[in-house]
């Protein structure tokens, strides 16, 4: 699995992208999952783009933001254009949003399916860039459990439309990670993988609380010490060795914790690692 950081994770650090950069290919990062608007108060710097990152030996895989699906069309065809030139700028082969901004029980049939249309025109616009346009599972959008996700792939009908599975918010919906995952994994373009002490504690990933640099921080904790089961799910994962996926770290002590995490999902998915010979030099 290809494993990258995110600088949302680094929002309120003042450390620099070159400073990011470099720690991730020393910890063994595969690539950094660059925040929209990260992406945005970077576009003046002119030496900033995938070759740049490729000289660190690594990728953006995804640029991650949130296109206003319910403002003026003309203003998210703008916003959405711009995404998918930053996007192009780094390498990026995916643009991530939500679907919506209330939750599919509390959506009228005629309001999903406008949002479905909207969804539509954006995986044209992401497809002529040569690009995914990923939704992710997350409470309070029209993805926010496996029926719902299921239901809003079809409504939109796009090729271009994949899914950002969030684990965590995957199970807080009330579903298994795993059986959604065989449900979703033809549509499955990305993972995120982030952790809660208990089910109780889930306010703390609600958007005003991680945003809020006094937010709460008490019950986010290291991938492998929580409630989700992530040592069943990654060794599921374990079977496609096309998947990628970000550590998503909200809390406190970002480099000890992702470097933690991704030295236990590499360990875990390790013995998975088939290693043949070929003219007596070691493949993997």
């Amino acid at each position: 699995m290809k494993l990258s950081l995110c600088t949302i994770s680094f929002r309120h650090h003042l450390v620099s992208l070159e400073e990011l950069a470099a720690w991730a290919a020393d910890n063994g990062f595969h690539g950094i999952e660059l925040w929209g608007a990260h992406a945005r108060n970077l576009a003046a710097v002119s030496d900033r783009g995938g070759d740049w990152l490729a000289a660190f030996g690594l990728s953006a895989p995804m640029v991650s933001d949130y296109l206003p699906l319910d403002g003026d069309p003309d203003a998210l065809v703008r916003k959405t254009l711009d995404l998918c030139r930053l996007a192009q700028r780094w390498g990026a082969r995916k643009i991530r949003t939500f679907a919506g901004s209330a939750g599919s029980a509390e959506t009228a049939p005629e309001r999903a399916l406008f949002i479905a249309e909207r969804l539509r025109t954006l995986c044209g616009l992401a497809a002529d860039h040569g690009l995914s346009l990923l939704v992710e599972t997350h409470p309070g959008t029209l993805a926010d459990s496996l029926a719902s996700t299921r239901a809003l792939i079809a409504a939109v009908g796009h090729p271009a439309l994949k899914i950002n599975f969030d684990v965590l918010h995957v199970w807080e919906g009330g579903d298994d990670p795993v059986a959604a995952r065989r449900a979703l994994r033809p549509h499955i373009g990305h993972y995120h993988l982030k952790n809660i002490r208990d089910r109780s504690d889930l306010t703390v990933f609600e958007p005003a609380n991680v945003y809020a640099a006094a937010g709460r921080r008490d019950g986010m904790v290291p991938l492998f010490d929580g409630a989700v089961d992530y040592h069943r799910f990654l060794t599921e994962l374990a079977d496609d060795p096309t998947a990628e996926g970000s550590l998503e770290w909200f809390g406190d002590d970002c480099h000890r914790v992702l470097r933690h995490d991704r030295e236990a999902v590499t360990a875990l998915l390790a013995p998975a690692t088939v290693t043949r010979r070929v003219g007596g030099v070691a493949r993997c």
